[in-house]
């Protein structure tokens, strides 16, 4: 099955937003990543777990910042490693070469949707990380 993530709307173009996901949820649908996010670009959306390559930290140090400034690439903010939005692959930083761990993401009836393997059973919704 799938996820529910949220409008296609609610993400604003050239932006990303993260997501937390339960440990049931992440082990089903992101690999037991539990942070995630998408990046919308025009009417596309790309996923990605919200970890660098490099060290393994989260890429956005504030909350839902994960682009460059000119809205170009998706960049880790511990060390301003650089990554295509398309395909997650490093163009620049400590972790060129490598890419970040793609998530299987669509847009239907304007819906964001984390997309589960076939052999997944339950429908979830995903939570939108706030801050508290």
């Amino acid at each position: 099955m799938n996820c529910g993530l949220c409008r296609v709307d609610e993400i604003p173009d050239g932006e990303g937003v993260g997501f937390s996901l339960g440990q049931e949820e992440a082990d089903r649908l992101s690999d037991g990543h539990p942070e995630i996010f998408v990046v919308r670009r025009g009417d596309l959306v790309f996923g990605y777990a919200n970890v660098c390559p490099h060290l393994s930290s989260p890429l956005d140090w504030v909350e839902n910042q994960f682009m460059t400034p000119d809205k170009t690439h998706i960049m880790c903010a511990t060390h301003g490693a650089r990554f295509r939005i398309e395909d997650g692959y490093c163009v620049a930083g400590p972790c060129e070469g490598d890419a970040l761990i793609p998530l299987p993401v669509s847009v239907r009836q304007g819906a964001v949707m984390l997309d589960a393997a076939p052999s997944a059973h339950a429908h979830t919704s995903g939570r939108r990380r706030s801050s508290s």
